[in-house]
């Protein structure tokens, strides 16, 4: 963050400045990281002092202080931490918000700082990763680490910059309605990304139709002078293009798509595909990062960097060059003895789940043995059953050679595929992680090819850290 006062800082979010220290004055400045976290405190340090679900932020007020934090942003004054300046407000996850506002303001009236807001119910971490790579080659670039995304992260986020930033990406969650909007008053963005509207969030919101308003709050926020960034492809984000007073560009396999993706094709190396950019220019890509799906994510970063004048060798070259999206999401192991490993357990829904068994079944045709081990896809409400059962009867029509379900959430699933036709031996269920690990390690051949794939709070992804290790 940019170094400011703490009479600065309390006058940005209305807060009420008390001071605690002997050498603490309204001149003394913050000079490290703003942060929710007491254990990530260094010295000169901001701490917000958020109340949770689990636990309460001012419980950690003096350690905070003992880890060096100049200031605390409290909801009440903390008794036994006198050692440390006190910023009262009435709301400290809105005062966080308040501060981003106040000093990407700030930045932008000294520099040329430019911001991007990502949303979709996929793909906002690749899309956001994709987009590091591609603008650090010309400037110093800041993007939110994992998926920091909601009312807490993107600030947090968004206050990692300062006058050297020349970019910065902002990853915008959906939290409900007005959640976007929050979010894009406080960035402000330049340009605006939405990627696409699926099924991630419909237990939540009720309906893709729900999620498809939020969505496009991101659109309506923008103003003449903004671009938005738009999945040609997807129904529900071209609507959205009619609502917004910005200029827009769309990126797809369409055919009227700006920034188009023809040639798709895939193999255990990555996944391949020609770039049509608006002047009839073409580029071949090979990602490194396995999955047609993932062409999109390019896509957009493509059409975004190139509204930014990056030179288009560079583009290709950072796209190319990318490993993997992120810890978690379709990180290939190839182990010692023949057997590859994809670990893509960090996130699920039907949508993803979907991709992820689409790229399975295609890595397979090679004569390879697939394997799909799955576990539940969280927070889809009412139509949790239904998508359940519908994945696997995708794995029965995909023909996926082996299906292995984990956890009793996710039972429908090997449900599903049995009703559609599998049988046992070809689909199992298991209760718990450790049975079904030994289950798919006893199982497992040269060549074979394993998909581990659920919500985060399904914790395969440690399951597919160790099929990653070969054990004797």
């Amino acid at each position: 963050m940019i170094q400011l006062t703490l009479a600065q800082i309390s006058d940005a979010i209305g807060g009420t400045l008390h001071l605690g220290g002997k050498s603490a004055s309204a001149d003394t400045l913050v000079t490290g990281s703003v942060e929710t976290d007491s254990r990530l405190v260094t010295e000169g340090s901001l701490f917000f002092a958020k109340p949770g679900e689990v636990t309460d932020g001012h419980l950690f007020v003096a350690a905070a202080a003992r880890s060096g934090a100049v200031a605390a942003v409290v909801e009440h004054s903390v008794p036994d931490a006198e050692g440390v300046a006190q910023i009262i407000v009435a709301d400290t996850v809105a005062a966080l918000g308040q501060l981003a506002k106040f000093v990407l303001a700030k930045i932008r009236s000294e520099t040329d700082l430019k911001v991007i807001g990502i949303t979709g119910s996929n793909g906002k971490t690749t899309t956001k990763n994709m987009l590091r790579e591609i603008l650090s080659t010309s400037g110093a670039t800041i993007a939110p680490i994992e998926s920091y995304n909601n009312e807490v992260g993107a600030p947090i986020s968004m206050l990692k910059a300062n006058f050297e930033t020349k970019y910065l990406v902002v990853e915008m969650g959906a939290g409900g309605e007005g959640s976007i909007r929050y979010l894009a008053d406080i960035a402000q963005p330049n340009i605006a990304v939405i990627l696409k509207v699926g099924l991630a969030h419909v237990g939540e919101f009720g309906g893709i139709e729900t999620t498809a308003k939020i969505k496009g709050e991101l659109a309506r926020a923008l103003s003449k002078d903004d671009l938005l960034i738009f999945n040609g492809d997807d129904g529900y984000v071209r609507d959205m293009a009619e609502s917004t007073a910005a200029k827009t560009t769309s990126f797809g396999t369409v055919g009227d798509a700006n920034y188009r993706a023809t040639d798709l094709s895939l193999d255990i190396e990555g996944t391949s595909f020609e770039l049509h950019w608006p002047d009839a220019q073409v580029s071949k890509i090979k990602l490194q990062i396995l999955g047609e799906h993932h062409v999109m994510n390019a896509l957009a970063s493509a059409t975004v960097a190139d509204a930014l004048g990056i030179d288009r060798s560079a583009i290709v070259e950072a796209l190319q060059n990318m490993p993997l999206a992120e810890r978690w999401r379709m990180q290939v192991s190839h182990r010692a003895d023949g057997v590859i490993v994809i670990n893509d357990a960090y996130n699920a829904s039907p949508d993803s789940m979907r991709a992820a068994l689409q790229t399975l079944a295609q890595l397979g045709k090679g004569g390879r043995r697939t394997i799909a081990v799955l576990g539940e896809m969280a927070e889809l409400g009412s139509q949790s059953r239904e998508q359940h059962d519908a994945i696997g009867r995708i794995v029965v029509r995909l023909n996926i050679d082996h299906l292995v379900v984990v956890g009793a959430p996710a039972k429908l699933i090997h449900m599903g595929a049995m009703f559609e036709g599998s049988w046992d031996g070809e689909s199992e269920f298991f209760e718990s992680i450790e049975p079904a690990f030994e289950a798919v390690h006893g199982m497992l051949e040269p060549g074979d090819i394993v998909l581990i794939k659920s919500s985060k709070s399904a914790n395969l992804r440690h399951l597919g850290d160790k099929l990653m290790e070969v054990r004797s």
